[in-house]
């Protein structure tokens, strides 16, 4: 199936995918190709991440995740300024990665609740505003990202 799903409203979406789903769990297989990669991490056994016509990872939704080493994504743009050093990021309790994409800053973490103090404890030593902030767990999109170091709609 190519793009299955372009273009249907939400309902009309969880329907195919319901009825994809179905025809899964009784044994049929079916190749799919998306740029949704939340429909990849729900209806796939198995991902195959391309870009620019090369395979770059292959695997399981969960161990393509897992390939990041971090189960939380935090992301923040700060109000002016420079950015916060990526050094300096990097030594705060449960950072694993960091990366810079078009002003925003996203630090792959293993454990938020203690990331996300620390971090909002440096914002404020160094007397820094948040102009955005967001969490959720890691994705099949941080994967790519993460390979290719830009996000799908970016292309």
């Amino acid at each position: 199936l190519d793009e299955p799903t372009t273009g249907l409203d939400p309902q009309s979406r969880r329907q195919l995918w319901s009825l994809l789903d179905g025809f899964r769990q009784r044994g049929g297989t079916i190749v799919l190709t998306t740029h949704y990669l939340d429909e990849a991490e729900t209806l796939c056994d198995r991902v195959g991440i391309v870009d620019h016509g090369r395979l770059i990872a292959l695997g399981t939704p969960r161990d393509l995740i897992a390939t990041l080493g971090a189960e939380h994504v935090i992301e923040f743009e700060l109000d002016g300024g420079a950015p916060l050093a990526a050094e300096m990021l990097k030594q705060l309790p449960g950072v694993q990665d960091v990366r810079r994409l078009d002003g925003a800053t996203s630090l792959q973490v293993s454990e938020l609740h203690t990331a996300v103090p620390a971090l909002l404890a440096e914002l404020e030593r160094d007397h820094r505003n948040l102009s955005r902030f967001a969490t959720h767990h890691a994705t099949l999109e941080d994967v790519f990202v993460a390979h290719t170091g830009r996000h799908l709609r970016d292309e």
